[in-house]
């Protein structure tokens, strides 16, 4: 096995709230499709969505001709007649579908497939005894339950006679679910109720008195520093969602989502930077507003520290335009995307929604315009590449992994400082055992390893070599069962935890690293010799 550096382990408050945030977005992201579907029916099909349906949306509807399904109940209308009461998509999707998806993905990242069955298993518990859709309880009761029923299991690890494991497997985990179902029941629903409930009147007060928006003050910082996942998939989105339930839409969504902040910077840097961050930051905008990659805008505002008043100035313009306004998403935006926002977005908020975005783009942009102007004429005198390219590094060693997109702010490849690591580090990988399948590994399977396989499968494609798959998955996902798992340098040491038989080879730029060069040219020689 070989790695091309020694991967650091990080300490500290910021790293221990990194992980919890991982692991809250571990649970969400995968299952954002989901929340996409739901917003969507949601989005057309209630009573005040775009093609109402009473069957669909649940609120019932006597004139729906053509429809042969039975109702669930009837209801009353205020002049004394009846009409049928649907139960609709709406409804069952948040109230069940969602949270158990959430359970499913907590409790399989702790157990596996059987930790996500007793996960989802526990939380149904919990979400018949609550009234309210229970995203907080799934989070809790899916990586709990599996925790649970993995300690269960080493008790008798290795003491059970052959032929009854399923038996014992089965009943064991039969047993400590609805164990844990009742107790959701009965003694957990009620406490996370009362949290949740607790939340949300505090959000409401802040909406109230009109203090949202200095919300901005923890959550801009906090995306910089790679600290947002704990606050937005922890709490935004939970939130936003039973909002949506109780008022049709959710100013929630769009408080860390809004990529007007991040347009504002990146155009001010186009128009009033100098050296590399002028030269990369056109298309840096479109990675950013349109694919909804806010990171890529990080390193700049690393690389010029004042203008994170830039990015809070005009994060809480955005929200305080949407408070104006009242206006929300249907559901969460992930990615950060223009498209994605305006596809959430409410049907009576669109103006609202728009002009947050614009307004929080010009206040970022003018800010970093008076940031950058302020000290134009000492960065032409020092003009070069490099305080990007620390920008840059700082930024990955915030995020504690390796980000495919922050590589594109490279204008010839990789920077010289990364040339100069991938000098010093260990050269070749070894020729000990083929290679037919690789893993790109990041914390959450998704974004930046995504990038980074597409660029090698292109590489790979290109030359010609065939039999040889080339995934991404998160970290907490990888099994013993692959040749080559391609990580970031701090990532590498997790890694190797996870697939301790497979060749590792660790990188400083997912995008351009010329680590690909190297395993290319050693597929070439597997496929010749075969």
């Amino acid at each position: 096995m070989t790695t091309t550096s020694e991967a650091k382990t990080g300490g500290g408050a910021r790293i221990r709230v990194q992980r919890f945030g991982t692991f809250l977005s571990g649970m969400v992201m995968p299952n954002i499709p989901a929340f996409i579907a739901w917003g969507l029916i949601t989005s057309l099909f209630i009573a005040t969505g775009w093609l109402p349906n009473g069957i669909l949306g649940g609120f019932g509807n006597a004139d729906v001709i053509g429809w042969t399904g039975a109702a669930t109940s009837l209801a009353q209308a205020d002049d004394g007649t009846t009409f049928p009461q649907y139960l609709g998509l709406v409804a069952p999707m948040i109230t069940y579908l969602l949270p158990l998806l959430i359970a499913n993905t907590g409790g399989r990242m702790v157990y596996g497939a059987r930790g996500g069955v007793i996960g989802t298993i526990a939380t149904m518990g919990v979400i018949v005894g609550a009234n309210i859709p229970m995203f907080i309880g799934a989070m809790i009761m899916g990586p709990l339950a599996a925790y649970l029923l993995k300690q269960l299991d080493k008790l008798w690890a290795g003491k059970i006679k052959p032929g009854f494991e399923m038996l014992v497997d089965n009943f064991s985990s039969g047993i400590l679910g609805a164990l844990l179902a009742v107790a959701g029941f009965f003694g957990i629903a009620p406490v996370i109720q009362g949290l949740s409930k607790a939340l949300e009147a505090g959000v409401d007060w802040l909406i109230s008195v009109g203090l949202l928006p200095l919300a901005s003050i923890l959550v801009e910082p906090g995306k910089v520093l790679f600290l947002n996942n704990a606050i937005n998939h922890g709490v935004f989105t939970p939130l936003g969602v039973q909002q949506v339930a109780e008022q049709g839409k959710s100013i929630l969504f769009l408080i860390e989502a809004n990529p007007g902040p991040g347009l504002g910077i990146l155009l001010a840097f186009a128009i009033f930077g100098v050296g590399l961050a002028k030269a990369s930051a056109p298309g840096a905008v479109i990675i950013q507003f349109f694919g909804g990659i806010h990171e890529i805008y990080f390193p700049y505002v690393l690389s010029k520290p004042m203008t994170i008043l830039a990015a809070i100035a005009g994060g809480a313009t955005g929200v305080a335009v949407n408070v104006l306004f009242n206006s929300g998403l249907r559901a969460p935006a992930s990615p950060g995307s223009i498209i994605a926002v305006l596809l959430q977005t409410a049907p009576d908020s669109y103006v609202g929604v728009i002009l947050s975005v614009i307004a929080a783009a010009a206040v970022s942009f003018l800010v970093t315009a008076v940031i950058l102007r302020a000290s134009r004429k000492r960065d032409l005198e020092n003009e070069d590449a490099g305080d990007l390219s620390a920008a840059i590094a700082k930024t990955q060693a915030n995020k504690g992994k390796e980000s495919s997109v922050l590589g594109t702010l490279s204008a010839e490849g990789v920077p010289a400082r990364d040339a100069e690591v991938v000098a010093e580090q260990s050269s070749l990988l070894t020729d000990a055992r083929p290679i037919a399948n690789i893993v790109f590994a990041c914390d959450a399977g998704m974004g930046s390893s995504a990038m980074g396989a597409s660029v090698l499968r292109n590489k790979i494609k290109k030359a010609g070599i065939e039999g040889v798959t080339v995934v991404n998955k998160a970290i907490a996902n990888l099994d013993d069962d692959v040749d080559l798992v391609i990580t970031q340098r701090e990532l590498t040491p997790r890694a190797q935890e996870r697939t301790p038989s497979a060749e590792h080879v660790s990188v400083d730029n997912f995008m351009n690293s010329p680590r690909y060069d190297e395993v290319v040219e050693k597929l070439k020689n597997q496929h010749a010799a075969s």
